[in-house]
C-alpha cells in the first residue's frame, strides 16, 4: 500500500531550512534598505551641488536654481553659500528616520571620497559647474 504525503520528520526539516534561510535573508534586506537610503541622499547632495555650481558658473550668481530649491532636494543636510562661492554642507539635526547619524556620516564619507566635498565639508561652487564636482 502506497502512502501519499510527507512524514513529520520531512516537514520539520523543511521548516528548519526555511527558518535558516529567513534568518540569513532578513538582515541583508535591512542592510540593503539602509544602503539605498544612503545612495539616495548622496545623489541628492551631489545633484544640488552640481546644480548650484552650474548656475553659479553660468550666471555668476544664484538666480534660477536658488539655495532654497537646493535645500528642498536635500533632506539630511544644510547647504550654505558665502559671497565668494564657498559651499558648506552640514548635517541637519533631525529625528527623521532617513536622517539618522549613521546615514549622515555615511553620506559625508562617500561624498568626500567621490570629490563632492573636501575633507572640511566644503566645496567651491564657482569652480565646479558642469559634470565634474571635484575641486
Amino acid at each position: 500500500m502506497k502512502r501519499s504525503g510527507f512524514t513529520m520528520i520531512e516537514l520539520i526539516f523543511v521548516i528548519v531550512i526555511l527558518g535558516i534561510l529567513a534568518a540569513v535573508a532578513i538582515p541583508r534586506l535591512a542592510a540593503t534598505r539602509e544602503d539605498a537610503k544612503i545612495a539616495s541622499e548622496m545623489t541628492s547632495v551631489a545633484q544640488a551641488v552640481q546644480n548650484l555650481g552650474s548656475e553659479w558658473t553660468a550666471q555668476g550668481a544664484l538666480t534660477n536654481y536658488t539655495l532654497a530649491e537646493a535645500q528642498s532636494a536635500v533632506k539630511c543636510f544644510t547647504l550654505a553659500i558665502t559671497a565668494d562661492g564657498n559651499l558648506t554642507v552640514t548635517p541637519t539635526p533631525t529625528d527623521a528616520t532617513i536622517c539618522t547619524p549613521t546615514i549622515e556620516a555615511a553620506v559625508e564619507t562617500k561624498a568626500a571620497a567621490n570629490g563632492i566635498l573636501k575633507a572640511d565639508k566644503t566645496a567651491k561652487i564657482h569652480v565646479l559647474g558642469g559634470q565634474s564636482v571635484k575641486q
